[in-house]
């Protein structure tokens, strides 16, 4: 079993900064790509960015040269730093990894619960 526990949502200010953690535990032979994506009501799920193990990252225009994506390999954790927040950045934000649960087994996905992020005055 592979959990993606995931914390560091909240409200805040426009202009505020937030910063989220997700670590992976559970049976993992390797991680591929780790990657943080949201939902706002009424729309579909998009993706925020993402890192591969190699460290190449990806971000959604929306979010380019505000939020910054790493991770800690020896952690199994990403982490997404969000600044320069605005109120369209409203959402739950899902963590998801794509892994390998042992040495027969495919890259398979794995998502976290979600946590709110609220921006607003």
């Amino acid at each position: 079993q592979v959990q993606l526990v995931e914390s560091g949502g909240g409200l805040v200010q426009p202009g505020g900064s937030l910063r989220l953690s997700c670590a992976a535990s559970g049976t993992i032979f390797s991680i591929n790509a780790m990657g943080w994506y949201r939902q706002a009501p009424g729309k579909q799920r998009e993706l925020v960015a993402a890192i591969t193990s190699g460290s190449t990252t990806n971000y959604a225009d929306s979010v380019k040269g505000r939020f910054a994506i790493s991770r800690d390999n020896a952690k199994n954790t990403v982490y997404l730093q969000m600044n320069s927040l605005k109120p369209e950045d409203t959402a739950v934000y899902y963590c998801n990894a794509k892994l390998r649960g042992s040495y027969y087994s495919v890259n398979d996905n794995y998502w976290g619960q979600g946590t709110q992020v609220t921006v607003s005055s």
